[in-house]
């Protein structure tokens, strides 16, 4: 079970993140682990009837071999001797790893396409990458980034905003949850959470509970220097939620789901206007 510390309770840091970025928890380091049991250690034979678990004259003898002698760098004399103690022996270097020095283990293992294993390997990666809500995936065999570290801050800086904007930092903190949910994402309502932060901001702003989001623009454009085209293109996207097959109204049997990459943008780009906004009525 994972526990709030005070902080997270009160609201005041998120409890979950919109991606890992600059780090692997140990969710995510044991699946990439798994992918390589699984996928590629598997596969290790020795055709020596009497020597089952010996490394030397085995199917991953070469790879060993240029595991420690082209990624660890280390002489290839002091290669263990049994492939269990290889193993083992790769297993607590990549658990002692800093997280980049895990991605880069993992690229020079893919880069290597042991037999013929780059194709599985990658597609397993990524798909814990992306259940593990890590901030990278394989592009090209090179481990990419897909979400920046401004796109997150922008949404834990809203999160941990000030206490006079404790609804919007609510529907946030909700909208994270149902987008980073590792057993069941609802990007449906984690959309519908993110543009109510941004409605429970602009009745903050007016200072009316029955205000909407035009009117909060309207305030902002003309005391605070809001640019027209902002406030057109944020209408627009509050549109996109709102009108008839809008994200807030029931899906048509026609109608495409909202898929991750939708919640997180609307999250991001709620988040973003959301320390707008604030900044520009406190300053």
């Amino acid at each position: 079970m994972v526990t709030m510390d005070f902080s997270q309770r009160m609201g005041l840091a998120p409890d979950v993140k919109v991606a890992q970025v600059e780090s692997i928890d140990i969710a995510l380091q044991n699946a990439l682990w798994n992918v390589l049991t699984l996928k590629l250690f598997s596969s290790f034979y020795q055709s020596k009837e009497y020597f089952p678990d010996m490394l030397a004259g085995s199917n991953f003898q070469k790879f060993a071999e240029l595991v420690f002698s082209e990624f660890h760098k280390v002489p290839v004399d002091t290669i263990p001797y049994k492939w269990p103690e290889f193993k083992k022996a790769i297993r607590e270097n990549f658990f002692k790893m800093k997280w980049h020095r895990v991605y880069s283990f993992l690229e020079f293992i893919v880069g290597l396409n042991y037999n013929g294993s780059e194709q599985i390997l990658v597609e397993e990666f990524n798909r814990v990458l992306e259940r593990e809500n890590s901030a990278y995936r394989f592009v090209s065999g090179k481990v990419t980034p897909i979400t920046s570290s401004d796109e997150i801050e922008e949404v834990e800086k809203a999160i941990s905003g000030s206490d006079k904007y404790t609804g919007a930092r609510t529907h946030l903190q909700t909208a994270l949850g149902l987008l980073t949910d590792r057993e069941n994402p609802d990007y449906r309502n984690s959309i519908k959470e993110s543009i109510s932060a941004v409605e429970s901001l602009a009745k903050k702003l007016v200072g009316d509970d029955k205000a909407t989001l035009g009117q909060a623009l309207k305030i902002l454009e003309t005391k605070h220097n809001l640019h027209g085209s902002l406030k057109s293109a944020f209408l627009t996207l509050y549109g996109y939620t709102s009108d008839a097959s809008g994200i807030r109204h029931a899906l048509l049997d026609n109608a495409a789901a909202p898929t991750k990459a939708d919640a997180r943008f609307m999250l991001i780009c709620c988040s973003a206007f959301i320390n707008f906004a604030i900044d520009s009525v406190e300053d």
